[in-house]
């Protein structure tokens, strides 16, 4: 006799199907759920992808060539040229901050101001507001002492000008002869702290802001001829690396034309990415709570298949295949909406991205949202499915409720934490930065277990909870503890989300409270920058006598690029995950033989104020860590050309929050004598000044003193406030996502407790009980249900934030009463809100049907 095989995957396939002909119903926010995760997750992803391909594209109008040389504070000197003219067709700009005075109208404001030769741009296309050529409007020679100039349209408005006005800058006068619509390679040059103008590097000669190490940028951009792979690029670079291995300058191409929005997309897109993962952990919640409800529907069905001989892990299979399946049809929808995000989204964005996206469809991308959506719905559907394995038919048909704290077999929960610790895995292994990615994910981990807990203690307080007199109120604790209860349905559906916004509320507001209170109290009032040392008496003099009320600062300013660490050259050191800008571009840089009034030295010893040895350096400690460094390793830094290598004698302390002159890396007096160089200023005072008065001291220092070019911090503190603002905003919007989530999830779950709320009511209004009553018990439930979520929330909420802002950001934290209360409206509307609009319909139930089938 044949042995019976045991039934597989294909003949529960087939059960499932047929089962599966009933419809959808009760699936809805299950589908919800995994499609809004899905859909986050591939669109976030797909967004990216079009914006670093966008950049790929746009590579050599970025750069402005195939290749850029930059130098900082010279230019390149005739050998260098030569070669660099020997590799293709180049072309010279040169940028650097400055100051555009209106005389007439006593207006002033800090400007991006660029030279470019007659060769720029090499790709792309400067479009002009006339539509001229952009060299047919610069003069290279003045004209009745006027030089043309073209300027961003935020000049005229800072200024109150027109076309056709004339302005200062330096020692010359421009007149504003037309403006930019287009500057193809604006990205490539970085942040701007001032709107552009650009005149001809003749006028920028007869300006006199080039100086002797004034903070001036060189740009050679090469055009090469037929050099079609990124390989050839690189043998390049390598062979001007070693004709010129002292020169200092920073070598680009094409293909990182833009590094630095490449990493901030990257990091956006990562947060994105686990907020994604997040709203699908929630909707997590929501494929458990589903499954339990329908598995409660099929009680009879699973009964009848184990009375006629099928096996536990046959019934699993079949509910396993019908769940998978119904989460493809999320996995789906979640994938076309994840598709179509980037057209809208960068529809929309076009007239504020600096760059053109290719906007297509990302297979690689959609398949990501694609695993991540199928793992979350089979690690939590898994557990509910589970529990069906062994549970005996007697039960299932004498008992509704014995079965519901019942653990299934082992092999099923080991399963359960496979499938999520792959999707952590998954997580970590695709982060741009794997430790934000580790305390995310580690802070998403502790807040569920932490919301179970609290869902428990708070079953475990009703239980044990006093009784008090009024009937509803007994009947609304009750309701709290009892088998089936909603309480850990609505306690992890609303928690999760709601923690998060709160997280973000609180950080937003700590950082913009922070960046303003610093304006107002600690930072300097103003920047000076690039004073000679032939006008630095001179210059400290004017302000002093113009602002005796200040407290002037002045030290001496170089910049030079770290190009060694202990004798490995920095392209090879791997870079720290919070500190790697050290490595990249160019650092200011200072020297002194006394330690600066706000630092102190940690490690090590201070030089003597005559010392005259070899050359020493002090490193900021918190940056010298990161970067492996200790006291006695070297630093090797370009100034100017010249390789200098310096020993690391102490780490002292650098307070950044202060916004006072501040340097990663101070050096001993002797290292840097007779370098040409300039001077950074600032002032302070006593009291808090007016605007007006801070304007009239800028006014008098610029007229005085047209070459050096003075920043009002306020200016600049309000810029990356409006920046901080922006990101908020959008870090919210992508965040509510999660919200959503949370809110079908609770939809979901009372939706899943209208079955016994059916009962309950149909009894209680047998026995007497009106409909107010009962509306007044669920509403208490509900009201305790949402305020336990919105403290929990509050205060975990409270705690991410603070860590954020205290120990990663070294920042300090306060509470804001308007996010706290925010949070507590949010729950108990939420909570009340939907569980009445289910009550209502519970309540409108005719007693009769429901009696019958008891």
């Amino acid at each position: 006799m044949k042995p019976i095989s045991t039934p597989g995957f294909k003949l529960a396939a087939r059960f499932a199907l047929r089962e599966m002909r009933g419809g959808l119903k009760g699936f809805f926010v299950f589908i919800a759920c995994i499609a809004l995760g899905v859909m986050a997750i591939s669109g976030v992803a797909s967004v990216s992808r079009a914006l670093t391909e966008g950049i790929a594209s746009e590579g050599q109008s970025i750069l402005g060539g195939d290749l850029s040389f930059s130098l900082i504070h010279r230019q390149a000197t005739d050998i260098e040229r030569t070669y660099l003219e020997g590799l293709g067709q180049m072309s010279e700009v040169a940028t650097l901050r400055a100051m555009a005075r209106q005389p007439e109208k006593g207006e002033q404001t800090l400007i991006e101001l660029k030279a470019a030769d007659s060769a720029y741009p090499l790709y792309g296309e400067a479009v002009l507001g006339s539509g001229k050529p952009l060299h047919s409007v610069l003069n290279t020679n003045a004209q009745d002492g006027l030089w043309n100039g073209v300027a961003d349209i935020a000049l005229l408005a800072r200024l109150n000008i027109e076309v056709g006005d004339v302005i200062s800058v330096g020692r010359i006068q421009v007149r504003v002869a037309d403006t930019i619509e287009l500057e193809p390679d604006r990205l490539g040059n970085g942040m701007a702290i001032g709107p552009r103008l650009m005149v001809a590097p003749q006028a920028l000669e007869a300006a006199g802001l080039i100086q002797p190490g004034s903070l001036v940028t060189f740009h050679y951009r090469i055009k090469l001829p037929d050099l079609e792979t990124d390989g050839a690029l690189n043998s390049v670079i390598e062979e001007a690396k070693a004709a010129f291995p002292d020169a200092g300058w920073r070598i680009q191409s094409r293909a990182n034309a833009s590094p630095q929005l490449q990493r901030n997309i990257q990091r956006f897109a990562q947060f994105l990415t686990l907020v994604g993962l997040t709203a699908l952990v929630v909707g997590g919640v929501g494929v458990a709570n589903a499954v339990r409800s329908y598995l409660d529907t099929k009680r009879e069905v699973i009964a009848s298949f184990k009375c006629v001989g099928a096996s536990g892990g046959f019934v699993f299979r079949i509910y396993l295949v019908q769940i998978m399946a119904l989460a493809g049809i999320g996995i789906l929808v979640g994938l076309v909406l994840g598709a179509i995000i980037p057209l809208i989204a960068l529809t929309l964005l076009a007239p504020v991205l600096p760059i053109g996206a290719s906007v297509g469809i990302y297979p690689l991308e959609l398949l990501l949202g694609a695993l991540y959506g199928g793992l979350t719905a089979l690690a939590f559907a898994i557990w509910p499915l589970g529990r069906a394995h062994d549970v005996p038919p007697t039960v299932l048909f004498r008992d509704s409720v014995s079965h519901k704290n019942r653990y299934p077999k082992k092999r099923y929960v080991f399963a359960m934490l496979g499938t999520l610790t792959v999707l952590a895995v998954l997580a970590l292994a695709l982060a741009y930065d794997k430790n934000i990615a580790m305390l995310y994910l580690v802070a998403a981990i502790g807040a569920y277990v932490l919301l179970i807990l609290v869902a428990r203690f708070i079953m475990w307080a009703a239980k044990r909870t006093p009784h008090v007199r009024s009937t509803e109120w007994r009947l609304a604790i009750s309701n709290l503890h009892r088998p089936g209860a909603l309480t850990p349905s609505v306690i992890l559906s609303l928690g999760l989300g709601l923690t998060l916004l709160v997280a973000l509320a609180l950080i937003d507001g700590n950082l913009r409270s922070t960046l303003t209170q610093t304006a107002e109290q600690d930072a300097p009032s103003f920047f000076f920058v690039d004073i000679q040392n032939h006008e630095k008496d001179g210059f400290l003099s004017f302000v002093s006598e113009q602002a005796p009320e200040g407290n002037l600062d002045t030290v001496p300013m170089l910049r030079g690029r770290i190009t060694a660490l202990n004798g490995i050259p920095s392209d090879q050191v791997p870079p720290p995950p919070d500190d790697g800008w050290v490595l990249r571009g160019d650092r200011g840089i200072t020297y002194s033989n006394t330690l600066p009034e706000n630092s102190e030295v940690v490690d090590g010893e201070w030089w003597p104020e005559d010392y005259s040895g070899p050359p020493l350096v002090s490193f900021a400690e918190e940056i010298g860590r990161n970067l492996s460094l200790e006291v006695g390793d070297t630093v090797t830094v370009n100034v100017l050309g010249r390789e200098i290598t310096a020993e690391i004698a102490n780490f002292r302390t650098v307070d950044w929050r202060s916004m006072s002159i501040n340097f990663v890396m101070l050096f001993s007096a002797n290292t840097f004598a007779g370098a040409p160089h300039t001077h950074l200023a600032t002032i302070t005072w006593d009291d808090n000044p007016t605007v007006e008065r801070e304007l009239e001291l800028l006014k008098q220092v610029t007229q005085a003193y047209p070459t050096v070019t003075s920043v009002r911090v306020k200016d600049a503190i309000a810029q990356v406030n409006n920046l901080v603002g922006q990101l908020s905003w959008a870090v919210r919007g992508a965040s509510s996502i999660t919200l959503i989530a949370s809110v079908l999830v609770l939809g979901g779950a009372l939706a899943a407790g209208h079955r016994n709320r059916i009962y309950d009511a149909v009894i209680l209004k047998t026995l007497g009980a009106t409909r107010g009553r009962l509306v007044y018990a669920y509403l208490a439930e509900y009201m305790l249900l949402g305020l336990a979520t919105a403290l929990f929330s509050l205060l975990a909420g409270s705690l991410a934030a603070r860590f954020v802002m205290v120990d990663i950001m070294g920042g300090e934290f306060s509470m804001l009463p308007g996010t706290a209360l925010a949070a507590v409206v949010g729950a108990l509307v939420f909570t009340i809100g939907f569980g009445l609009l289910g009550t209502w319909r519970v309540l409108g139930e005719k007693p009769a049907p429901v009696l019958r089938n008891l």
